[in-house]
């Protein structure tokens, strides 16, 4: 029977979990049975399997080792980026991070491709990531943004989403633009939230240094020294797409997140993201990053319902 071998009893009680529930996960997503034997991990299974077992132990095993501290999901994780691909090296996927504030927890890419996407954020001035709902487009944009601010490499953060009612009218909602919009803002609010302190993002609002704002408070503007985030952008027209990319202004970065299969626009109206993943590839200072439902990182179930509608989407049946 394929065992691996563990010299440090105290990481391997970690790397185990309690009561062995990382082991569990193991064996739940792999498919291969392990046992805790003193100082080795026993594994039974078809060899390809058990291969992947191994090379997820061995390299959360470095992991916990290198002074990372591991969790369930940690787990879950690193076993569906090693399905995909043996030849991942997961310290450099958990260990590269986004720093927001010492009181809050450090932001690390869950998946190769959300990797790829910080990255890409670190070196082009105009990145896209397109892809479903959960895979962390707008959040690690949002955590790289706020990491700018702190660091003071931008002095400002720019959250914006064109207003395009979801199945609702938008009309009938009482108050000017931004308080109609509101509620369709209030996920970036509440990511905001996630990252820091209540009073701080309030401090950093009424300072000007955070905005967030619909599209239409965009036009004739010239962005400069900001990180600019751009959600939903699926839902924009090819003129408001042109619009909010020739705002861009001195030292400023833009991210353009959205999701092509959840396009709320009228019927015959193109959508901007479409049509600037057709026609902007070309341009070396533009990165494009697509995620797919192997990305998803909100609950285990949600990367199963969206596979669920696209199957369903590509039978043609609703």
């Amino acid at each position: 029977m394929p065992s691996v071998e563990f010299p440090d009893p105290y990481i391997l009680r970690q790397l185990a979990g309690d009561s062995c529930s990382h082991l569990k996960i193991i064996e739940e997503s792999v498919g291969v049975k392990c046992s805790l034997k003193g100082n080795t991990i026993e594994l039974s299974g078809e060899d390809y399997d058990v291969e992947l077992a191994e090379h997820a132990l061995t390299g959360l095993y470095k992991l916990i080792k290198g002074g990372f501290p591991l969790y369930p999901d940690d787990v879950w994780y690193a076993v569906r980026m090693l399905a995909k691909d043996r030849n991942v090296n997961l310290e450099d996927v958990f260990k590269d991070s986004i720093y927001i504030s010492s009181t809050k927890k450090v932001i690390v890419p869950k998946s190769l491709q959300q990797k790829r996407y910080i990255d890409s954020m670190r070196v082009k001035d105009v990145l896209f990531g397109i892809g479903p709902a959960g895979t962390g487009k707008t959040y690690l944009a949002l955590a790289m943004g706020v990491s700018h601010l702190l660091k003071k490499k931008v002095e400002r953060i720019i959250l914006t989403r064109p207003a395009v009612e979801a199945g609702e009218k938008l009309g009938f909602l009482p108050g000017d633009l931004l308080e109609k919009v509101n509620p369709y803002l209030r996920p970036l609010y509440d990511a905001l939230y996630d990252m820091l302190e209540h009073d701080h993002v309030l401090r950093l609002i009424s300072r000007d240094q955070i905005e967030v704002a619909p599209l239409a408070f965009m036009r004739g503007r010239t962005l400069n020294d900001a990180f600019i985030i751009l959600d939903e952008a699926q839902n924009t027209t090819s003129e408001q797409m042109k619009m909010f990319l020739t705002r861009l202004g001195y030292n400023s970065k833009a991210v353009i997140t959205g999701d092509v299969t959840q396009i709320d626009l009228p019927s015959g109206v193109k959508s901007g993201l479409i049509e600037a993943d057709q026609i902007l590839k070309n341009i070396d200072e533009i990165g494009f990053i697509y995620f797919s439902e192997d990305d998803v990182v909100r609950h285990k179930v949600v990367a199963k319902i969206i596979k669920a509608y696209e199957r369903c989407s590509s039978n043609g049946s609703h």
